[in-house]
């Protein structure tokens, strides 16, 4: 086969999803006064800032061929956590911080463990994994707790000018959370077993590549994402919430997917996880613009979007076996 047409048949689901964020972005620049900005811009790495950074980690977890189903409920943990152990327990900030994403790597690299250990699926183990974090979150407190620490509200209050927008907190460990991850996925030898892995893991097992300690730390990094995705929520809302991204692993999911990155693993792009955040946010914000249209409208969108890559995803591997 011609390498250059391998190559574009490659690149192809990243040039669709590029295509359809700027048709989207287009669309609604068009149809609504004041949508094209770069205020509105920054504002869709402010207000997706913690499921960015949860999908980031999910696509990782999907180059090898894994799935998460706990990261929703792993955020909801680590917000209502943190909170109780900053407001209740007076531990620093810092030091919360610390805790929380031991806990969440520690679930995740345990749950990478069972996985690969027992040779158990993904979608059991994680499922489990899911109702662990999220009970574990209403047994530290069924209500949500405010956080008045003044570290806290600095943070909160912290913004990089941008003209006449600017980047808040979230955004910019948003922001370096998208470089880290294409830095691991694409540039890193554990980058490129996971893909091995997900790509086919037998063959990649009698090439002598680290399957198992991959497997186990690529979930672990993921329980670290979805914590950090926690403590960015805490900034942007001011409080810790046991409800708090329930469901939200789905939307992660749907991200990635929207993004390029094939279902079943082996191959993908961290630039088409940034698409597929912006894709997300550019529907939320025109819904908003609107004031007229239902938020489900956005549901409905992103359910065609998704059904229409895992179509496409579908064709390319058919014509690739061909």
């Amino acid at each position: 086969m011609n390498p250059a047409l391998t190559r574009w048949r490659r690149q192809l689901p990243l040039v669709v999803t590029t295509a359809i964020f700027v048709l989207l972005f287009g669309a609604a620049s068009l149809a609504y006064d004041g949508f094209f900005s770069l205020r509105t811009v920054t504002s869709l790495f402010t207000d997706n800032a913690f499921l960015g950074i949860a999908a980031v980690g999910m696509t990782l977890v999907i180059f090898s061929g894994g799935i998460d189903l706990s990261v929703g409920a792993v955020i909801g943990f680590t917000s209502i956590f943190t909170a109780t152990l900053i407001e209740q327990a007076k531990v620093p900030p810092v030091l919360a911080w610390l805790i929380a994403l031991t806990a969440g790597a520690a679930l995740g690299g345990g749950m990478g463990a069972l996985i690969h250990g027992f040779r158990l699926p993904p979608f059991l183990i994680t499922l489990a994994g899911l109702f662990l974090a999220r009970g574990a979150a209403f047994w530290i407190n069924t209500e949500s707790v405010g956080i008045g620490h003044d570290l806290y509200q600095r943070l909160s209050a912290f913004e990089v000018p941008l003209g006449p927008a600017s980047l808040t907190t979230g955004a910019l460990v948003l922001i370096g959370m998208l470089f880290i991850g294409y830095g691991i996925g694409h540039h890193t030898r554990f980058g490129r077993t996971l893909l091995a892995m997900g790509g086919n893991e037998q063959s990649a097992l009698l090439m002598g590549l680290p399957i198992g300690a991959a497997k186990i730390g690529v979930y672990a990094l993921n329980g670290a994402c979805g914590a950090l995705a926690g403590i960015v929520a805490t900034l942007y809302t001011g409080s810790g919430n046991p409800s708090m991204g329930i469901g939200l692993e789905l939307d992660a999911i749907a991200i990635v997917v929207i993004g390029g990155t094939l279902l079943t693993g082996g191959r993908g792009h961290l630039g088409g996880t940034l698409l597929g955040v912006l894709i997300f946010g550019t529907i939320q914000a025109a819904i908003l613009f609107d004031g007229r249209l239902s938020s489900w409208w956005m549901r409905i969108l992103v359910g065609a979007l998704l059904l229409a890559f895992v179509l496409l995803q579908r064709l390319l591997l058919r014509r690739r076996a061909a």
